[in-house]
């Protein structure tokens, strides 16, 4: 099996590569490919040295599988010639995920969507990977009315260069920003840009990419995405509304049982999900469950996950792996 990872060199990129070693994803070919700048440069995989190559020469190569995480416009351009020479694609950009003709899949969620004729397939955004996680269960069992969610969001969400400008902060060392305002000790209710609603980009890819994913497309959503002073890791407060009532330990007895969430959740000895327990990890962490009070049938949580693994890496390799099972079956 021959593997491109497009954008190999980001940070993305190189957590897809410790991601496919980790989960031994058998790669016989591994085709790490960049823009030009980086051609040429030597990365490691499973103990070898592999040279970083361009788009053409990879596309020549007509690898069976390609992970992007190289940003839209370059899946825009670039996916569908993978796609030309049989390569299967999948995009960690948001250039695909509302196409009606691209699945947007979280596999413990709706790997089902994945047919045989799809050649791109979209890797949903990462706050939204950890939401439907939790969502899924729950909306089986009793129903999603509403759904009010708040992002507590790390800087790696944004790249390399906000870390430069967190860490640049913290030492007093002048450099290039990522943020129009200074990131340490502070918070930014501004994740990605705004549109004339008032809404962000990153609050707007929450509210679509959740209705496409759980197969609800008026399901009543929205959310206030903030970027905070944390490395890595991206925590939400949710508020669900359902149509039926509930169990407060029924739920958690659902949550605990779904493939890929951890629940954390005893307060009394001040245990609850964290993004520093979660850094490294693959799981769903999910805590602070309890009822609304405030009106019925309804149901808050704390969600954090790791944004580079769960949110964007591992469940890329993870969509790989069900192509791989479905293989014999084709």
């Amino acid at each position: 099996m021959k593997v491109a990872v497009v954008g190999a060199t980001g940070m993305v990129g190189q957590t897809m590569l410790q991601v496919l070693e980790e989960r031994n994803f058998p790669v016989e070919v591994l085709i790490p490919v960049a823009s030009e700048k980086s051609v040429g440069k030597k990365m490691r995989f499973k103990g070898k040295e592999v040279t970083v190559v361009g788009m053409e020469a990879a596309i020549a190569l007509q690898p069976d599988l390609a992970l992007f995480s190289a940003g839209g416009s370059t899946s825009t351009t670039w996916a569908p010639r993978f796609a030309e020479v049989g390569t299967t694609v999948i995009d960690n950009s948001s250039a695909w995920r509302m196409d009606p003709a691209c699945p947007l899949v979280v596999p413990e969620v709706n790997a089902q969507a994945i047919a045989e004729e799809h050649r791109i397939i979209a890797n949903p955004n990462c706050s939204t990977i950890q939401l439907v996680m939790a969502l899924s269960p729950l909306q089986r069992a009793y129903g999603l009315k509403r759904v009010v969610v708040s992002t507590y969001q790390s800087v790696t969400g944004t790249g390399v260069k906000a870390v430069e400008q967190l860490e640049n902060e913290r030492k007093g060392v002048e450099g290039e920003a990522a943020y129009p305002h200074p990131i340490d000790k502070n918070c930014l209710p501004h994740c990605d840009v705004f549109f004339e609603n008032g809404y962000t980009r990153e609050e707007l890819k929450l509210v679509n990419e959740s209705r496409k994913i759980l197969g609800i497309p008026d399901l009543r959503l929205t959310a206030t995405a903030v970027r905070v002073p944390v490395v890595g890791g991206h925590s939400e407060a949710v508020n669900l509304e359902f149509e039926k009532d509930f169990d407060v330990e029924e739920v958690r007895h659902l949550l605990a049982k779904t493939p890929g969430i951890l629940v954390v959740d005893d307060p009394a000895s001040n245990t609850y999900p964290m993004p520093r327990t979660a850094h490294g990890r693959d799981e769903v962490f999910v805590g602070r469950i309890r009822r609304d009070e405030s009106q019925a049938n309804s149901l808050n949580l704390w969600i954090v996950s790791d944004n580079l693994r769960k949110g964007a890496a591992t469940n890329a390799v993870q969509i790989a792996e069900f192509l791989l099972v479905q293989q014999p079956q084709d």
